[in-house]
């Protein structure tokens, strides 16, 4: 497997380690099992990650004749075991079946892959036309979904906390999108770079719902994982990009504890650094700058952000002042000293980040 700058790609969960760390020492023993269970398998996963990396992963290639513009999707059922990738259950082009959560990891990768080839022109994850595999109903009772370098992975979730995680689309979004991050930019998962790397996530993650959907930057409601808590539990989403810090305040759960300024950046050893934490600070000056300059975020922010993601002069080791830095000069190259460098440059003003 080749990544941008030879480092090895990232085990990239949905859900925070911090939020599981909550669960696990819930009052309720069923839900802190559950929790604890899922911690228990990202760990493994997470050491599985590093193995193949050293051991070296197959090479995945697109099947002869593919074309560019349409993905080649295989989606997979682990019947709620850890044996990765499970049974074949739906390849590209074949009907829907009666697996709800099955069709919805199938038109979830469809739509990934749609907005990337229409709007950026990339052929896939890899911009080579990489295979989009996936399994579901992993595990049991698992609560997250991951992009483990290789494939895209869904819990059913306990259904006490957290529902079936193909239920929203932007889930779905953000981890395939570690891949695009992984095959471009490769930012190192800890600290600033880190909490960059799911902040691309948040964003392409977003921009795939809106895009599906039809909406523009005021219609969409800005949640990442809006759909996927339980009716129990007192939230909307995992995070927000509009309101950092306003997704969830439960009991059990915990409260959202995304900063939306630099005023109250989070400095912690925990979530590798806060990478999931921190990670509200440039979302919220993307919404800015989407919502300045109005229409579909997709276009005008999301062309910047993503030019920069893949234009080369990202480090790996990127803070937010290199980042925010290169999407001016971005925003200047594209389109002038007009109302799009006015717009990014506004944004990271109000959440203070500076720009050199």
């Amino acid at each position: 497997m080749t990544t941008h700058g030879g480092f090895e790609p990232v085990f990239c969960t949905i859900v925070p380690p911090h939020v599981l760390d909550t669960l696990a020492r819930a009052q309720n023993p069923a839900i802190a099992a559950k929790a604890r269970r899922t911690l228990q398998q990202d760990a493994y996963e997470r050491t599985s990650r590093r193995l193949t990396t050293v051991l070296g992963a197959p090479a995945l290639a697109p099947p002869a004749g593919a074309a560019e513009d349409r993905p080649t999707r295989t989606i997979h059922d682990a019947r709620h075991k850890q044996d990765l990738p499970g049974r074949k259950v739906r390849g590209e082009g074949d009907r829907p079946g009666k697996d709800a959560t099955v069709n919805r990891a199938y038109a979830g990768l469809g739509a990934t892959f749609d907005l990337f080839s229409k709007t950026y022109h990339r052929n896939s994850v890899n911009g080579e036309g990489l295979p989009l595999n996936a399994t579901v109903h992993f595990g049991e009772d698992y609560n997250n979904a991951f992009w483990n370098g290789e494939q895209m992975v869904f819990g059913d979730g306990d259904g006490e906390i957290f529902l079936d995680f193909t239920i929203p689309v932007d889930v779905i979004g953000h981890e395939l999108a570690h891949g695009v991050t992984q095959y471009t930019a490769n930012l190192t998962y800890f600290g600033q770079p880190g909490a960059l790397n799911e902040h691309f996530s948040d964003v392409f993650g977003s921009l795939i719902k809106q895009y599906t959907l039809g909406q523009t930057a005021a219609d969409a409601d800005w949640l990442i994982g809006a759909g996927l808590l339980a009716p129990s539990v007192t939230g909307t989403a995992l995070r927000s990009m509009k309101a950092p810090g306003t997704a969830y305040d439960d009991d059990v759960l915990g409260k959202d504890p995304q900063p939306a300024t630099m005023d109250d950046y989070v400095r912690t050893g925990r979530d590798n650094g806060g990478v999931h934490i921190n990670s509200g600070i440039p979302n919220h000056a993307f919404y800015l700058a989407a919502s300045a300059l109005a229409g579909h975020a997709w276009e005008r922010a999301g062309q910047i952000w993503y030019d920069v993601l893949t234009g080369g002069e990202l480090g790996s080791e990127a803070s937010f002042t290199d980042f925010a830095a290169l999407t001016l000069a971005q925003a200047r190259t594209s389109y002038g000293e007009g109302e799009e460098l006015q717009a990014v440059t506004k944004a990271w003003e109000q959440v203070k980040v500076p720009t050199r």
